[in-house]
Formats: structure tokens, sequence, C-alpha cells
């Protein structure tokens, strides 16, 4: 039993980030993975603190008939920014360990930092509308799609299908944490090849 546990362990470190996440890979307009193919839409938000009840009801019936007409809709909320939660509690943990006065006095600036940072971005959430494609065979993928984003332009929401790119720095943001990076590798340790 104990033999077997290790030999699954070093199998797993020799895997690619993508075999461990269950990626098989990323195309130009989704993300592949064992079971599925999935294709992402980003949905700008409304503004509803400034929409009368009548809009607003009006809006929650849109989205009613968007998620009755398009039943295999999956929705999800992220973070668009990194959180600095473990940030600030490793330099409260440094802090109160700290003697010298001064230093400690910086660390504190640097968590009122921190926070004032999180408190600008603390509404920067990314609505996605997820769609996963089984069955399908490739000349129908493309109407699909086209199908589904003109019925959420004609039920009134802005929706943006995402690319290579998007999908990339959405898997970024969501396994580290990272909306820094300009460019994500199309394969581990990509940006450390030489070439000549």
């Amino acid at each position: 039993m104990q033999k077997k546990k290790q030999q699954k362990q070093a199998e797993q470190k020799h895997q690619a980030t993508r075999q461990l996440i269950g990626v098989e890979g990323i195309t130009e307009y989704s993300l592949k993975t064992a079971s599925s193919e999935v294709v992402f839409f980003s949905v700008k938000p409304s503004n509803i603190s400034v929409l009368s009840e009548e809009n607003l009801a009006a809006k929650i019936y849109s989205l009613m008939t968007v998620l009755k007409g398009l039943t295999e809709i999956e929705i999800l909320c992220v973070n668009s920014r990194e959180s600095f939660e473990s940030n600030k509690n490793n330099l409260r943990r440094i802090s109160e360990k700290e003697e010298n006065p001064a230093v400690r006095k910086l660390l504190e600036q640097d968590m009122v930092f921190l926070d004032h940072i999180q408190a600008q971005t603390a509404t920067a959430r990314e609505f996605l509308l997820i769609v996963r494609i089984r069955n399908l065979k490739e000349k129908e993928i493309f109407s699909y799609l086209n199908r589904i984003e003109k019925t959420l332009r004609e039920n009134g929401f802005s929706a943006r299908q995402y690319g290579t790119e998007d999908i990339k720095t959405l898997l970024g943001v969501y396994f580290e944490q990272n909306v820094t990076t300009e460019k994500f590798d199309n394969f581990d340790g990509e940006r450390w090849v030489l070439h000549e």
C-alpha cells in the first residue's frame, strides 16, 4: 500500500501542470479537458444600483430568458485581481516578532498599502458564462457559439468570447492568483527556452 502511494507521488512529480489540472490543451476559443471542451464568454456586469425598479426587473427577466433558452450554460464569478491576504498575514506575523520600531512601522505601512490596493480592486470581478461543448462536429461548433452570443446580445447583455490569451490569464489568476504577468507560457518553462 505504501509503495503504491510513493509510486503515485513519484508519477505526479513528473507530470506537467496541464496534466495535473486535467487540461489537454487550449485552442483559439476553448479549453480542452478529458471530458469536454469549455468555451468562456465574459459578460460585462450592469451597475444595478443606478437602475430603476422596472429596469432591474427587466434585466432579471432577460437573464432568466437567457438561462431558460440556453440550459447548457454555467455561470462563474471570478476575481480578476490577485488577493493580498496571504501577504498581509505574513507581514502581520513578521511585524509581531519585529523588535525594531522603525521596521515595525514600515511593515504596518506596507499592510495599509495592501489594504488600499485591495479596497480599490474589491469590485474587480469577472462574470463568465461557461459552455461545455460535447458531441458536436467542428462545423457545428461555431454556429452554436454564434447563436449563444446572438442570444446574449438580443437580451441586452454585452458579452465577449474568450480567446487563447484570455483563457491563459483566467487560469493564471485562478491557479497562481497572478494578474501581473503580461503573457503566459504555452508550455511549462517556455520563457526560459533560448531560441537561436
